[in-house]
């Protein structure tokens, strides 16, 4: 459930913070007075556009912090998936929209992706916007309603079928690909033939090149190397002047000590082991001398063996493990060319047998889908007889589409909404008001489906009034008594029904215009009912009409929560 929102410094919002609580959360105001900037940042938060001109003039930035807590093990398993912090059962999102359009996201204090985000969102909330219900005007849609629906039903089945898929399409493309005229298969031929003889004529091996440059370093600097050691080798081991002259002359002289003071023997046992470390030293220097005397012809073969690297490297690949998988698939398609009409016919059967499991895996989903479908005609007509559409009739019709990812469906969804008509298009039938209702409808059954726990509707009265309205009331009312419902509305029938009740308006203070929201108190919301019913006169009829209208909304309410 949605705790809390603290927006600072976002559009025309100075500073505010609010508490929502369970069921039915109403917002209303004069137009204009920010409700659906109060909206639009939740929308930001959760990862929708912004740019800086969403950020207060004269602010650095604008901050926006939402708070849930959830006990969904499906959010703490997406979080986990995503290795995002877990905080007990809440769950912090936010975001700071810099005065440059640049913006930082967060969730529970960690810098978070606009992928996880979303990923999370959609499992907490669900926004219907002002124009939402257009979407129902695109067929393109319906599917996607129609297996959000029916997701714990599909969702192996829909894995199966885009597999299936992209395995026909790989191996469609790979035939496609390779098959090729005589002519161009010969060329190829001799092509593949030449590099797979060149590469390996070359004897190549793994790790090869990065031991030829050790050693070609060492021997393009033996003069260097020579003199460096030899002159080391005469500070160490040459003449009377040298190390080990003075370290022989120390032992000497520490074995003649020694024979006067046992105590002395340690101090001679470690000179002489010393002395024993550097003869053993300047063996090793002499050695390494010697060989590397005669180190032109070691160098010149090295130097060969690594041009020849380079130029395959430029030709196959960027090191010796690219040309070797290079050589590799040229092998490879060199022997499917040389027995090529057996190599085609192998290729056409393994795609001809995946198209076949693709079909196969299309038939099953359509057949899931046609199932789910005659249960979502049921409890969207139910839904919408609940929303005053008393004779309506829904239908979703099927038609074979091209296959793809998503099986083969084309689905459209067809309504009748007077007696005797027979059922067209939504585009044909429904006006705004209409439509929205019929959106009204399709996310009360989805939200009861995926376990959302919040609900926003921004303005779901578009185009309704009277007895509608009142239906599109209870309806609201009916639905948040399983989850938490945040509305914005002007019509009085709809906001009586609140469960809390804010008013959202604009004030102006030193020539600035800020917005602000308040929870309003059972009188309070008297007022503002009477508002919304007589306009800039209140009388004393219209505030008993507003009191009667919230006295019918408790009683509804009431019997709603007892089912």
């Amino acid at each position: 459930m949605l705790q809390s929102l603290h927006v600072k410094d976002f559009a025309i919002i100075d500073e505010l913070e609010i508490d929502f609580y369970e069921h039915l959360n109403i917002l209303t105001g004069e137009t204009g007075s920010g409700k659906s900037i109060l909206i639009g940042s939740i929308g930001a938060v959760l990862g929708g556009k912004t740019s800086k001109e969403m950020v207060r003039k004269g602010a650095e930035y604008a901050l926006i912090d939402l708070l849930f807590e959830t006990s969904n093990p499906y959010v703490f398993e997406k979080m986990k998936e995503l290795d995002l912090c877990i905080d007990d059962n809440l769950i912090l999102f936010s975001r700071k929209i810099m005065a440059n359009g640049r913006s930082v996201m967060k969730i529970n204090g960690e810098m978070a992706s606009l992928h996880a985000v979303n990923e999370i969102a959609e499992l907490l909330l669900d926004i219907h916007g002002q124009h939402e219900h257009q979407s129902l005007l695109y067929k393109k849609n319906h599917l996607e309603i129609l297996d959000r629906f029916a997701k714990d039903d599909l969702t192996e089945c829909k894995e199966n079928v885009k597999n299936a898929f992209l395995a026909y399409n790989k191996s469609k493309q790979t035939l496609e690909k390779e098959t090729v005229d005589e002519e161009k298969r010969k060329r190829e031929t001799d092509l593949l033939t030449y590099e797979v003889n060149e590469i390996a004529s070359a004897r190549l091996q793994s790790g090869e090149e990065e031991e030829l440059e050790r050693s070609y370093r060492k021997l393009s600097n033996a003069r260097v190397i020579q003199e460096a050691v030899g002159a080391a080798y005469g500070a160490v081991g040459g003449d009377d002047e040298s190390a080990a002259y003075l370290i022989g002359k120390a032992v000497k002289q520490m074995g003649r000590a020694a024979e006067f003071d046992m105590a002395l023997s340690d101090y001679e046992g470690q000179i002489r082991e010393i002395e024993s470390l550097l003869d053993d030293f300047n063996r090793s220097l002499a050695e390494y001398l010697d060989e590397m005397e005669d180190s032109q012809e070691e160098l010149s073969a090295a130097s060969e063996r690594l041009d020849l690297i380079h130029t395959l490297e430029a030709k196959y690949g960027r090191t010796i493990e690219d040309i070797l998988i290079f050589e590799k698939e040229a092998n490879e398609k060199l022997e499917h060319y040389l027995d090529y009409d057996a190599y085609l016919n192998r290729l056409r059967k393994q795609t001809e047998e995946n198209e076949k499991k693709l079909r196969d895996w299309s038939k099953q989903l359509t057949e899931i889908r046609k199932k789910v479908a005659i249960e979502l005609e049921m409890v969207i007509t139910k839904a919408l007889k609940e929303l005053n559409f008393q004779e309506v009739i829904f239908n979703i019709r099927f038609e074979e589409a091209s296959f793809g990812a998503n099986g083969c469906d084309d689905v459209e969804y067809l309504i009748s909404l007077n007696p005797g008509e027979t059922v067209q298009s939504l585009s044909k039938v429904a006006s705004g008001g209409e439509l929205s209702r019929i959106m009204l409808a399709i996310k009360s059954v989805l939200a009861d489906k995926d376990a959302i726990e919040t609900l926003i509707f921004d303005e779901i009265d578009t185009g309704i009034s009277g007895r509608t309205a009142q239906k599109v009331s209870e309806r609201l009312s009916l639905i948040a008594g399983n989850h938490q419902v945040l509305c914005i509305t002007h019509l009085p029938q709809i906001a009586s029904m609140a469960d809390s009740h804010y008013l959202i308006d604009k004030v102006v203070e030193k020539n600035t215009t800020t917005t602000r929201i308040v929870k309003l108190n059972e009188d309070a919301s008297v007022d503002e009912i009477a508002r919304m019913l007589g306009g800039a006169v209140i009388t004393d009829s219209v505030r008993k009409n507003a009191q009667e209208m919230l006295q019918m909304a408790s009683d509804i309410k009431r019997k709603n929560r007892e089912k």
